[in-house]
């Protein structure tokens, strides 16, 4: 054991990175968890499997200008009507155009 944390236990981060992981599992805690039912941690891998592909993909960042890490490209209005694509099991929604 050294600094008082048994071999298996993971290591708090660095001071200054403690903030961003906070803010990342209060993100997950809020938008995903707290609306869904967890069975077993097969069920809860599944769920935020498919929280984080929705998180990086499709939830838009103030930071990031209201687009998305994985930038999306502007869909124009001759592209077709828009759509709601569910994901994370309905919980939230990806909007694309598609042909009709």
């Amino acid at each position: 054991m050294r600094h008082g944390y048994p071999r298996s236990a993971v290591r708090p981060a660095i001071p200054w990175q403690r903030a961003y992981i906070e803010r990342v599992i209060g993100s997950i805690r809020r938008e995903c968890l707290d609306h869904v039912l967890v069975f077993d941690e097969s069920s809860l891998r599944r769920i935020l499997r498919s929280y984080l592909d929705y998180y990086h993909r499709s939830r838009p960042h103030l930071s990031l200008s209201k687009d998305s890490p994985e930038p999306r490209s502007i869909q124009p209005e001759h592209m077709g009507r828009v759509v709601a694509l569910p994901q994370v099991g309905g919980l939230n929604h990806r909007y694309e155009r598609r042909a009709a």
